[in-house]
C-alpha cells in the first residue's frame, strides 16, 4: 500500500478494509488512462490492471478479475464500467465519479474536436481522403470485433447440443435484424435474451419477471419526431441496451442517424466510427460524433452525458450487489441469449457498411484490412491509420472524385425552428 492509500470505510457501500485513495490521485492516474488507453477495452482492462493490482496493490488480483466478470453482464461499455467500478471501490461514489470523469474525458474532448474537422462543411481534401480510406476499412472492424466475441459467448453456451443451437439461432437472428439496420435491432436483443432466461429458469420460474424485462417497453418508446429528443433516445440505447461491447453501438446507432433523422451521411458514420477507433478512451464515445452532427458541440456533450450516464448509475448504485448479480441464474441466462445475438448483430452491420462504399479503390483498402486484422490478427489503430494514409494518397492522386453532402447541424436546427427540411 503506498501513502496515498490508506484504510477507510467512509465512503459509501465502500467494501471494508480497502484503502482510501485521494480523489487528486484517482483523478490524475485515471485521467492518464484516459489519454493513453488506445486499443479499446483489452488496453483499458490491461492498464487499470497495471495500475491498481500490479504497481500500487490497491486490488487483490482475484477481485479485479471478479470486476471484469461484473462488468461484462452488465449493459454498456464494459471498460469504462471497469474503470468506474475500480474507482468506486477505492473511494465511493466521489471516486466513482472522479475516475469515471477523468477516464472518459480525454478521447471525448479528441474525438469532438476530430468530428469539427471531419464534419466540416468544406473540409480540405486529406481530410476527405484521410476520412474516405478509414472509413472503408470499418465494415472488416466490425467483422474482426464480432470474431473476438465468439470464444468466450460460445463457452458460456455450455455442452449441450440444444444450448448451442439456441445460440446460433440467436446469433442469426441478430445479424437478420442489423443486416438491413433496421430500427427495432434492441427488440431482438432483448427477445433473445429474454428467451433463454425462460429456458434456463423454466423449473423455478415460469414466466420472465424483473431482470432485464422493463427494457421492452422502452424500446417500443421510441421518439417519432426528430430533435434533442431523438438524440437524447439514440444515446440511451447506446449506453443502456448495448449488450457484449461497445462496437454493438454501429447498428445501434446507424439506421437512426442516418435514414431516419438525417443527421449525417453514410460516409460520416463511417468516419465516426473510425474516429471512435484511433482515438483512446471507449468506442462508445463515437456517439458524441453523431451528436455533434445532430446539434454541433453541446449535441456532442449531451449525446455523451446520455450514453455514459447509465454506466455511472450502474456502479454507484449496484456495485455492492455486483457478487449476487454474477450468481443470479436469470441475469446468466439473459446475456447467454443477448449475448449472441449482439455478435450477430456486430457482424451483420458490417454488410451496409460495405455497402455504402462510393469508390472502387475503398473495397481495394477494405480487402486489405480484412487480411490484416482477420488474417494476419494485427490491431485496429495500425489498420485505421495506414488505410486513412492510403487514402489521402488517393485523394491526392484525383481518385475521390465526390465530396459528402453537408448534413447535420442545420437539419436539426431547422427542425427546432419548425422549419422543413427539402428533400434529398
Amino acid at each position: 500500500m503506498t501513502s496515498e492509500a490508506t484504510p477507510d470505510t467512509a465512503d459509501g457501500e465502500r467494501d471494508p478494509g480497502t484503502p482510501r485513495v485521494a480523489l487528486g490521485v484517482i483523478a490524475r492516474e485515471w485521467g492518464r488512462i484516459g489519454c493513453i488507453g488506445f486499443g479499446g477495452p483489452p488496453a483499458h482492462i490491461a492498464l487499470l490492471r497495471q495500475l491498481c493490482v500490479q504497481r500500487r496493490g490497491w486490488t487483490a488480483a482475484a477481485e479485479f478479475e471478479d470486476g471484469i466478470a461484473a462488468t461484462n453482464l452488465l449493459p454498456g461499455p464494459a471498460s469504462t464500467q471497469l474503470a468506474i467500478f475500480t474507482a468506486w471501490r477505492l473511494r465511493g461514489t466521489p471516486g466513482a465519479l472522479v475516475g469515471g470523469v477523468c477516464f472518459i474525458v480525454p478521447g471525448l474532448t479528441l474525438i469532438l474536436a476530430l468530428a469539427a474537422l471531419f464534419l466540416a462543411g468544406d473540409p480540405p481534401l486529406w481530410v476527405l481522403g484521410a476520412a474516405a480510406g478509414a472509413g472503408a476499412t470499418v465494415a472488416a472492424v466490425a467483422v474482426q470485433a464480432a470474431v473476438a466475441l465468439v470464444p468466450a459467448s460460445w463457452k458460456r453456451a455450455g455442452d449441450r447440443r440444444a444450448a448451442r443451437a439456441r445460440w446460433v439461432g440467436y446469433a442469426l437472428a441478430g445479424g437478420a435484424a442489423a443486416a438491413p439496420a433496421g430500427p427495432w435491432l434492441v427488440l431482438a436483443l432483448v427477445a433473445a435474451g429474454l428467451m433463454e432466461m425462460c429456458v434456463r429458469t423454466r423449473p423455478a420460474v415460469p414466466r420472465p419477471r424483473g431482470g432485464a424485462a422493463w427494457q421492452v417497453p422502452l424500446t417500443v418508446a421510441a421518439p417519432a419526431a426528430g430533435g434533442l429528443g431523438a438524440l437524447v433516445w439514440v444515446a440511451f440505447k447506446v449506453g443502456a441496451l448495448s449488450y457484449g461491447g461497445g462496437f454493438v453501438i454501429i447498428p445501434l446507432m446507424q439506421a437512426d442517424a442516418v435514414d431516419r433523422y438525417h443527421w449525417m451521411s453514410q460516409g460520416q458514420f463511417l468516419n465516426a466510427v473510425a474516429l471512435g477507433q484511433i482515438t483512446p478512451g471507449p468506442v462508445v464515445q463515437t456517439v458524441a460524433v453523431v451528436g455533434y452532427a445532430a446539434a454541433g458541440l453541446g449535441g456532442g456533450l449531451l449525446a455523451a452525458a446520455v450514453a455514459f450516464g447509465p454506466s455511472f448509475l450502474l456502479v454507484i448504485l449496484g456495485g455492492s450487489r455486483f457478487d449476487r448479480l454474477r450468481s443470479s441464474t436469470a441475469v446468466q441466462g439473459f446475456f447467454a441469449g443477448a449475448g449472441p445475438a449482439v455478435i450477430g448483430a456486430i457482424a451483420g452491420s458490417a454488410i451496409p457498411l460495405a455497402l455504402v462504399l462510393q469508390h472502387g479503390w475503398q473495397f481495394g483498402v477494405l480487402a486489405a484490412a480484412a487480411v490484416w486484422l482477420l488474417g494476419l490478427r494485427r490491431g485496429v489503430v495500425s489498420a485505421l491509420l495506414g488505410a486513412g494514409a492510403l487514402g489521402i494518397a488517393a485523394a491526392l492522386a484525383g481518385r475521390l472524385t465526390s465530396r459528402p453532402r453537408a448534413v447535420g447541424n442545420c437539419c436539426l436546427c431547422q427542425r427546432l425552428r419548425g422549419a422543413t427540411r427539402p428533400d434529398s
